[in-house]
């Protein structure tokens, strides 16, 4: 699993998340300065930047960052890029932008197809516009309701099926679904909120999901069993993706380590001393890591991974569609009987005590 570093770009801003176009080489990268995104191919060459002349970020309000920060998404097969941000709704092609007045959405993604887009929480003025999304038609520009989602959509590589968080504050549900369906009867659940989006495996194998509110985690489940076959600490819910033949993440003040999850053998790859700030995997499967303000193309010689669509067709078989979460089969992801929110408030109670 060893790394050869194919190109290195200086970026010229802090890079807080790399968004990968699943198809073409192009990239979008998040400034961690301020709510802007920048738009790059892979040999580094500035396409476009999209809200540099917004404000930067106050490092002592976390909160106003998280609202400040904006969602984007790539279209599945055009060179087409959304984002939302501080000044409406991008769109970027290698053709030009354009922005538009639109509700401010805190995640943004394509249909499989790539004729709509997803996007939460929903627009509407109601005080559970988080319990449903919006459905936006690209070729009318039409805006309907979908179902309730916050944190990404995954599509499943073999196609059919995906996946997405509902977050709470005391747990997390990830739930499938077939595209523009209803959930299926299997959820995963996660122990608070938190989370980044879910992440397959190019073959289809294992789904990654990384974050927490509460200590900065990795976990991976074997899929469709929903087994967990790996949780360990991280250094960034962004720092996480599959590529050149392992699940490489980084973490606090180290190196990158690289899993091969069938061998169970672990390597690791130094970034000249930088840690990841953030991880994506190209179309073609190499490895694109930020370092501060440089980007690191690496790659390995690596056979093509061996998608089995059967592991989506046996999940729909042993699964049906619902309407309610209460007819949800729960797969809890760990047996441990006291949440993450209780134990802090069980510290915070002893720390207080006479």
């Amino acid at each position: 699993m060893t790394l050869e570093t194919i190109a290195r770009v200086p970026a010229g801003f802090p890079v807080e998340r790399v968004l990968a176009h699943p198809r073409l080489p192009l990239l979008a990268c998040f400034d961690a300065g301020r709510p802007a995104v920048h738009v790059l191919d892979h040999a580094g060459g500035r396409l476009a930047a999209i809200g540099t002349e917004t404000a930067a970020y106050n490092p002592a309000a976390p909160w106003e960052r998280f609202t400040r920060t904006p969602a984007a998404a790539w279209h599945p097969h055009e060179p087409l890029l959304v984002v939302s941000g501080e000044s409406g709704m991008t769109r970027w092609t290698p053709g030009g932008m354009s922005t538009r007045d639109s509700a401010r959405y805190h995640g943004v993604a394509f249909s499989p197809d790539g004729a709509a887009l997803w996007a939460s929480p929903s627009s509407s003025d109601e005080p559970a516009a988080w319990n449903c999304s919006d459905v936006v038609d690209l070729a009318s520009g039409a805006v309907g309701s979908g179902p309730q989602w916050d944190t990404g959509v995954a599509e499943h590589p073999a196609g059919g099926l995906v996946a997405t968080l509902r977050s709470n504050q005391g747990l997390t549900l990830v739930v499938f679904a077939e595209p523009g369906a209803g959930i299926r009867s299997r959820a995963l659940v996660l122990d608070a909120d938190g989370y980044g989006p879910p992440i397959f495996s190019p073959d289809g194998q294992y789904l990654a999901i990384a974050g927490n509110a509460y200590e900065n985690l990795l976990q991976v489940f074997e899929f469709p069993s929903l087994r967990r076959v790996l949780a360990t600490g991280l250094g960034s819910r962004q720092a996480v993706a599959f590529a050149a033949g392992a699940l490489w993440f980084g973490v606090p003040d180290g190196p990158l380590v690289g899993i091969d999850l069938d061998g169970g053998t672990t390597v690791e790859h130094s970034l000249s001393g930088s840690p990841a700030t953030a991880l994506a995997a190209t179309a073609t499967g190499e490895l694109v890591a930020a370092a501060g303000s440089e980007l690191v193309l690496l790659g390995r010689a690596t056979a093509d991974p061996v998608l089995d669509p059967s592991r989506v067709a046996e999940f729909l078989a042993t699964t049906t569609e619902v309407s309610d979460e209460d007819d949800l089969d729960e797969v809890p992801a760990t047996l441990d009987p006291e949440p993450a929110w209780l134990r802090l408030r069980a510290a915070l109670d002893a720390r207080s005590a006479p």
